[in-house]
């Protein structure tokens, strides 16, 4: 009942809101993609680079540590451990062969932490495909490290220097190249945003998270769901696929967790779903964070994957008919959570997974109640942001 319908809305966020020139291409792709998607060859194809080139499945830990402190039990899906380090790996090696099905050749994408363009670098080379990317220069500045890779990958980074010159001025360069370039390029969308069908394409392919996660918490717990699933959230990859199997199971509280920046009562901060309002962005009809007169206001957050105005329809929904409950944490919150995961179980995520374990001191658990904290990337990428604030403390 949570799924997107025929007409691409999830309750009555979503659509194709487009330009004319792209209209054949989304006639193409929609008509065409769950019959790619649903072909038992693509499936093998998919599947096979899953294990043998991703890693995949991504292992379901017990955090001992973590759950002795918060008095439940605390398992932390590891998406860090995929290749690239994120779970955007999963959607790119979809699309990437999604895009080959469809005869085309040149690929563009948009990436604020770098990871998604990474990732799309990354399956790119794998493919012999030419790859751009746009990227904020606020981004590529506070990312240098994934810049780098991205090039060394065979990528053209292009820096956005428009607005914040941040995700959103990234997807708005992105859409504006794909409009010169409508026969042979392909667009990589990296997170549930945008116009149908790109939500429920990257959900469905990111969706591995929690069909893994069912046999995997089975095996654990005798039990194939958990009490909570706790994601961040900004346009709402990571959080969809780790939901995806569980939305009509009552029994597990989807949580997900908004970056506040430097607090909700701000004017710095992202939680586009607790402060935005219905409006129309980059093709799809969600909740944004707009004034009184529609005009996007530029978000804020330490986290580059979470910095984003908007969310993606299927969250929007969710949220409006409360199968999904919205956290916020703040920079503060995120850097002391991060911090915390490091020294009690060795692992340093990524800015915008530690903004989903910064939920953990919010939620009044039960001794009995079973955890997953989707762990979506891990925190190389952000080893400069972390050894400032380090010092400082």
């Amino acid at each position: 009942m949570y799924q997107v319908n025929e007409n691409g809305f999830y309750g009555e966020f979503g659509g194709a809101y487009i330009p004319e020139i792209l209209h054949s291409n989304f006639e193409n792709l929609t008509s065409r993609y769950l019959e790619i998607m649903e072909d038992p060859s693509f499936q093998a194809e998919v599947d096979a680079l899953l294990h043998d080139y991703v890693g995949r499945p991504s292992p379901l830990y017990l955090a001992k540590r973590l759950s002795e402190k918060y008095n439940c039990k605390v398992y932390l899906k590891r998406e860090d451990l995929n290749h690239t380090g994120a779970h955007k790996i999963n959607n790119t090696i979809g699309q990437i062969l999604m895009a080959k099905r469809l005869g085309k050749t040149r690929i563009i994408a948009e990436t604020g932490a770098g990871q998604h363009g990474v990732a799309t670098a990354t399956v790119c080379a794998l493919m012999n495909m030419e790859c751009i990317i746009y990227m904020g220069k606020t981004d590529m500045e506070r990312q240098h490290l994934n810049v780098q890779k991205m090039e060394m990958l065979g990528a053209r980074v292009c820096p956005v220097t428009s607005g914040n010159m941040t995700l959103k001025d990234a997807t708005n360069e992105a859409f504006r190249d794909w409009c010169c370039h409508p026969a042979d390029t392909y667009y990589i969308v990296g997170s549930t945003v945008g116009p149908h069908p790109y939500p429920d394409i990257v959900a469905r392919f990111q969706s591995v998270i929690s069909k893994e996660m069912k046999t995997q918490l089975l095996n654990h717990e005798g039990r194939n769901y958990p009490d909570y699933i706790i994601a961040c959230i900004g346009g709402g990859s990571n959080a969809a696929g780790a939901f995806y199997h569980f939305l009509d199971e009552k029994r597990t509280t989807l949580v997900a967790v908004e970056a506040a920046g430097k607090g909700t009562d701000t004017a710095q901060t992202a939680a586009s779903i607790l402060l935005g309002k219905l409006g129309v962005l980059h093709g799809s009809k969600t909740l944004i964070m707009q004034t009184e007169d529609g005009q996007v206001i530029e978000p804020y957050s330490i986290s580059a994957g979470l910095d984003y105005p908007g969310v993606g329809p299927i969250h929007a929904n969710l949220s409006s008919v409360d199968r999904e409950r919205v956290l916020s944490a703040t920079d503060d919150e995120a850097l002391k959570a991060a911090f915390e995961l490091t020294s009690l179980e060795g692992i340093i995520p990524a800015l915008e997974s530690a903004h989903a374990l910064a939920a953990l001191p919010k939620i009044a658990f039960k001794p009995s109640d079973v955890v997953v904290i989707n762990l979506s990337g891990r925190g190389d990428k952000d080893m400069d942001t972390y050894v400032k604030y380090f010092k400082t403390v």
